[in-house]
């Protein structure tokens, strides 16, 4: 997984590429972690993200959490019709915003 960060003031964009199973989610929950100091606008760009696995769901519910925290938000944007069915499935689409 390709991970690309465009951080403008308290807003940061993680572009995404490549699947969020159990490894890649890993180093997601690291980015997450470790940029989120001063972040109340998260979006994460799914454009090139074919699959995610509960690996994957796990680091979403993470950074929603931390958004939360700081009254914040955070964007899922461009996914592909198999992660926006997982996301519908999972009840996830019922409390983040997708887009």
């Amino acid at each position: 997984m390709e991970i690309r960060k465009e951080k403008n003031g308290n807003a940061l964009i993680l572009h995404l590429s490549g699947k969020l199973a159990i490894k890649e989610s890993q180093a997601l929950d690291q980015v997450v972690r470790s940029e989120l100091s001063g972040i109340t606008d998260l979006t994460l760009d799914m454009t090139e993200v074919p699959y995610i696995s509960s690996a994957g769901l796990r680091v979403l519910i993470i950074a929603q959490n931390m958004m939360d925290e700081v009254g914040g938000t955070l964007t899922i944007t461009h996914v592909s019709e198999m992660v926006g069915s997982v996301l519908e499935l999972t009840g996830f689409s019922d409390f983040m915003k997708i887009e």
